[in-house]
């Protein structure tokens, strides 16, 4: 396994859980689906967040995902949203005991969800019981938290495991992370959330790794963005001009990524790509509509095309 630390200094795709008709997980598909990704070039996979749909799993069904990623010698991140802080703990303890690569600390969320004294509490329970796995802590608003830099800074000084930021938001919210938390401090890794923000995660804020949902999808087309991204912050302005076509391309599939319906859309995606183990909802009564489908056909088949044409797919 790689090292851990860099684990959050690359392209790292958040798995959705493939499952049966019924709901029942397909652990042996997930791990499986986390080595080929690894194996072409991302740096490890996060499981389970908020794309594997974690408030429909029991905790015993999570853990069974890890140790299934763990044994196929897949770096995973785990995800530790939980109902308590008990809870999300012991999914810490659990990711390091079975040798996990990493925490996505996600906040406390449904009971005094915006008292910050009860966030550093939570936070600071997970950090512990993870013990020496690097973590970030996940930044959304849909989790009706946000992590300012005094607080950040506060639970780093704890915590030495502590190593950086997941920022879902927009780029108001990268900007802040990158101003007033990781800029200057090479130790400390901002890591970008969202797949419409890659662009200008990377080059405007020094992000240095990607949580990605699309990357499921087209994991070459983001292994692609990132490479170019990475070469813009550097001051390659044709590297800069590929990299905002390419994200303009993939940028009506991308913003799947901020809605609601993400994994409904994701899991469609890859049932086009030929993946038919994710055709079910793990709620059999969640589905796309008649619309939504048609557009996301739609939006697959014209990336599908320019990608396959498009000559900066290669370096």
């Amino acid at each position: 396994m790689s090292d851990p630390e860099s684990v959050f200094a690359g392209c790292i795709p958040a798995l959705m859980t493939p499952c049966d008709a019924g709901g029942k997980p397909d652990f042996d598909a997930l791990a499986e689906k986390g080595a080929e990704l690894v194996g072409g070039g991302m740096r490890g996979v996060v499981y389970c967040g908020s794309m594997g749909e974690w408030p429909l799993l029991s905790d015993g069904q999570r853990r069974k995902g890890v140790e299934a990623l763990a044994e196929m010698n897949v770096p995973v991140v785990v995800g530790t949203g939980a109902q308590n802080s008990a809870r999300a703990a012991a999914l810490a303890s659990h990711a390091r005991e079975v040798g996990a690569a990493g925490l996505m600390i996600i906040p406390r969320v449904l009971s005094r969800a915006t008292s910050a004294a009860a966030q550093r509490a939570h936070l600071a329970a997970v950090l512990r019981a993870g013990g020496g796995l690097p973590a970030v802590i996940y930044n959304s608003p849909y989790y009706g938290f946000e992590t300012k830099a005094e607080l950040f800074f506060d639970l780093a000084r704890e915590f030495d495991n502590l190593v950086g930021f997941k920022e879902f938001g927009g780029r108001a919210s990268l900007d802040y992370a990158a101003e007033h938390i990781t800029s200057g401090r090479p130790d400390l890794k901002l890591v970008v959330g969202v797949d419409t923000q890659v662009v200008h995660g990377i080059v405007r804020c020094g992000a240095s790794g990607v949580i990605t949902g699309i990357g499921n999808v087209f994991p070459a087309a983001v292994l692609r963005l990132v490479e170019l991204c990475e070469k813009a912050r550097d001051g390659d302005e044709d590297a800069l001009r590929s990299a905002r076509d390419l994200d303009e391309a993939l940028g009506a599939l991308a913003r799947f990524d901020e809605g609601p319906d993400l994994v409904l859309y994701f899991k469609r995606l890859m049932v086009l790509e030929g993946n038919p183990e994710y055709a079910n909802a793990l709620n059999p009564d969640d589905r796309l509509s008649g619309s939504q489908r048609g557009y996301v056909d739609t939006h697959w088949a014209r990336f599908r095309r320019w990608w396959d044409a498009w000559h900066g797919a290669r370096g």
